[in-house]
């Protein structure tokens, strides 16, 4: 099968490029010096049809013209212009939008998709716990149900999307009791925003994604109904992994952002910036650097776009999530690297806050961690090839 993108995923590239140039590339420099999250500009995204566009058009999306390419598309061209703007629509999709879609039942798709398919809300993901994150099957929030409701004890932390004023719910794993064997039943529940007992606390200061709204949250004595069951008993964790294979993808599309971004500012600034009278650019430590800038770039793209198209395909679940781990595995450490490279080709000025490679230097960090470490896709990837790792 081919992993080139089509006419129409160029085309439509090239409409969200636009938009990012126009509606968030000049500001995005603000709004992270102010930690602004830009509602705004969010919604806009909204009315461009980014957020549905692995949704049905029943519910507002995009239906036959909308696919998981087209997102890594969109995440990859925001992502170039603003990490925490990238972020947020792919938590949106991948984390907010997708569980429901894919594991809700008929009711719960139609009371909350289409305010989220629509960017007039936002939902999070609430799976990590500040003793549970890469080890996810230690959960220990707990839902118990009483009288027709979960009645829910505990706390979630680096939730992305979850405090907004337009967020209007947030799923989380909780167990919802022991299975035969002794193992916790974990289980996922919807929890709507304002539920009493439900808070969310103070927004994180962080080293990177300024823009991007992430919290802690607790639940204490949080009473739902028993239909916020997401999916089945007990299959909670299950479905937030699969949950996340999609959103590996996701975030490899959002580092391909990245790396195109250092690629482009370091060409640029070594055809400008002269030293002995003559461009850097002509200097080959400098242009050997920029070189490697543009292989990772199309390694890491080449990546992600065969393994969104494995999951357009409807490939083996097996084939995907080995493909998934790759990319996300190659294109969020070559990010890494990529933003050092930049900042080193901009030298001084590269560690001033004035030019967006220091931006871009500080949000690539987190790409390593979120959705998947780059120590837990080495595991994922190593059982793919029969090794009995941990």
């Amino acid at each position: 099968m081919s992993f080139e993108l089509s006419r129409e995923h160029e085309d439509f590239r090239r409409s969200v490029r636009d938009f990012a140039e126009a509606e968030i590339a000049p500001k995005a420099a603000q709004w992270d010096k102010d930690h602004h999250f830009p509602l705004d500009t969010v919604q806009k995204m909204g009315q461009l049809g980014l957020f549905g566009l692995t949704a049905p058009d029943e519910f507002g999306g995009a239906g036959e013209d909308g696919d998981f390419t087209s997102l890594c598309v969109a995440i990859e061209e925001i992502g170039r212009v603003d990490q925490s703007m990238g972020i947020t629509l792919e938590a949106a999709v991948g984390l907010g939008i997708n569980p429901i879609l894919t594991f809700g039942t008929d009711e719960q798709k139609k009371t909350w998709l289409p305010d989220l398919v629509a960017g007039k809300a936002l939902a999070g993901f609430g799976l990590t716990e500040p003793g549970a994150g890469s080890d996810a099957a230690a959960t220990k929030t707990k839902a118990t149900l009483v009288d027709g409701e979960w009645l829910i004890h505990g706390s979630k932390q680096f939730i992305t999307n979850s405090g907004t004023d337009i967020t209007s719910l947030v799923t989380v794993t909780a167990r919802t009791g022991d299975r035969e064997d002794g193992r916790a039943e974990v289980s996922a529940i919807i929890v709507p925003s304002g539920t009493p007992g439900f808070v969310v606390e103070n927004a994180y200061d962080k080293l990177g994604w300024h823009a991007s709204d992430t919290h802690p949250l607790s639940f204490n004595d949080v009473r739902v109904p028993e239909a916020n069951l997401l999916g089945d008993r007990g299959r909670g964790f299950a479905q937030f992994l699969a949950t996340l294979d999609d959103g590996r993808v996701a975030i490899a599309a959002l580092a391909v952002g990245c790396i195109q971004a250092c690629l482009e500012m370091s060409v640029q600034y070594a055809g400008e910036r002269t030293t002995f009278n003559v461009p850097i650019g002509q200097k080959q430590g400098v242009a050997f650097q920029i070189a490697d800038l543009k292989v990772m770039a199309e390694a890491a793209r080449a990546l992600t776009y065969k393994a969104a198209a494995l999951k357009d395909a409807g490939r083996p679940a097996t084939e995907f999530k080995e493909a998934a781990a790759i990319a996300k595995l190659y294109s969020s450490e070559a990010a890494v690297t990529a933003t050092r490279i930049a900042t080193q080709v901009f030298g001084g000025y590269g560690f001033m806050e004035e030019y967006p490679v220091a931006r871009f230097y500080r949000d690539a960090k987190v790409l390593e961690i979120g959705e998947g470490t780059s120590e837990v896709q080495r595991m994922l990837i190593a059982r793919g090839l029969g090794l009995p790792v941990e």
